[in-house]
């Protein structure tokens, strides 16, 4: 079995659960070290999936069939083994999902909308199980139908389309770079080749949508901020998320630079590309675990959770232990994400937020977000 870290085990969490008290626990004191803290919250916040888990194995299953596969992708991600509770029952719900006459894992009857997202979770999550002689088949299958998500020829979209090469919640929907990134981790945790066309494509797309205006980007409105981030989608004219207002200015924000940074780093973009250079001056220039940056103060938590896992997993893939922000400012962004997390953490080890923007009020959605980031911001041993 895999252990968390170095101190808190799946063994350990078995006790925990066999002596769980029937109320919420206290929160525990702070911890003495880095390590410590991520022990403390990663093991409080299991012990609340074992007690918020559905009888069918699965999480808010009744709102939604993808959130299962957040939670168990962060579990595992942590360092849970699939044979432990609540991940191998989340795992058996997800094999009920497994659609293989249309390769799909969204369920026999899912929602249009619903297809590409939570088939995408739930590729990452059976791939974090590493079972490959029982789940290599069912991912492999996944990938091909993501791929054929994609907006493209078979859309009849060319390259100069704002709509070519990025992913929407269906083979229907506007592309948006939130599906896309999505699409992006699923292809990765799928081992699909780099050199995949689907990656090319998506990068056509992913570029469209950094406010930065160049050979990649020549929509009307690419050059009127120009500070390198990311908005929600490039597609009809371009749309982003840091106002209810369609003819607010297209301002970029963290969740979707992160995005943009991760996704091209995906499609082979290399840290020296003007793009890439751009987008990380933007990330230096807005470090921030407080809110999601770029989003106006009344809006400063919309996202945030999604905007954590997205922060800790981009991080993960830039390479750095330490990230210098525009004033020269060394951050350990591990501990940083960490800490942010631990005292946003409630009482019974979930978090939800208050702003349930995009599901964010549901505590076991949230929480898996919270996972997800936590498992790239293990401390390094």
């Amino acid at each position: 079995m895999k252990p968390l870290l170095r101190v808190v085990a799946p063994a350990a969490l078995a006790v925990v659960f066999a002596t769980l008290p029937s109320t919420s626990p206290a929160r525990p004191a702070a911890a003495d070290t880095p390590a410590d803290q991520w022990n403390a919250v990663v093991t409080r916040a299991v012990v609340y999936f074992k007690t918020a888990q559905d009888a069918n194995g699965g999480w808010s299953t009744e709102r939604n069939p993808g959130v299962t596969g957040v939670v168990v992708t962060g579990l595992l991600e942590c360092g849970i083994s699939p044979d432990d509770e609540p991940a191998a029952k989340g795992l058996k719900y997800i094999e009920g999902l497994v659609n293989a006459k249309a390769g799909h894992i969204a369920g026999s009857d899912p929602k249009m909308g619903l297809q590409n997202y939570v088939t995408s979770v739930n590729v990452m999550a059976l791939a974090a199980a590493k079972r490959d002689a029982k789940y290599k088949p069912v991912i492999g299958n996944a990938a091909e139908f993501l791929k054929k998500l994609q907006w493209d020829d078979g859309e009849g979209k060319k390259p100069d389309d704002d709509f070519f090469g990025g992913a929407g919640y269906d083979s229907k929907s506007r592309p948006d770079l939130s599906n896309t990134q999505f699409f992006l981790d699923a292809l990765k945790a799928a081992s699909v080749p780099k050199d995949d066309p689907a990656f090319q494509k998506a990068l056509v797309f992913v570029s469209r949508c950094q406010n930065l205006e160049s050979e990649h980007n020549k929509a009307p409105w690419a050059g009127k901020i120009n500070d390198g981030s990311f908005i929600y989608s490039a597609a009809a004219g371009g749309q982003t998320k840091t106002s209810d207002d369609p003819a607010a200015p297209l301002t970029g924000y963290g969740s979707m630079t992160y995005a943009g940074i991760k996704s091209m780093i995906y499609c082979g973009v290399g840290a020296d590309d003007p793009r890439m250079k751009k987008a990380v001056e933007w990330a230096k220039k807005n470090y921030t675990l407080d809110l999601n940056p770029g989003m106006p103060p009344q809006f400063a938590h919309r996202g945030l959770y999604y905007y954590y896992h997205t922060f800790g997993k981009t991080m993960d893939v830039l390479g750095e232990d330490t990230f210098v922000d525009a004033k020269g400012v060394k951050h350990d962004w591990r501990a940083d994400l960490t800490a942010a997390l631990a005292k946003r953490q409630r009482a019974d080890g979930s978090w939800v937020n208050e702003n349930d923007r995009w599901m964010e009020g549901d505590p076991n959605l949230v929480t898996g977000y919270a996972l997800m980031a936590l498992s790239h911001a293990k401390p390094k041993k």
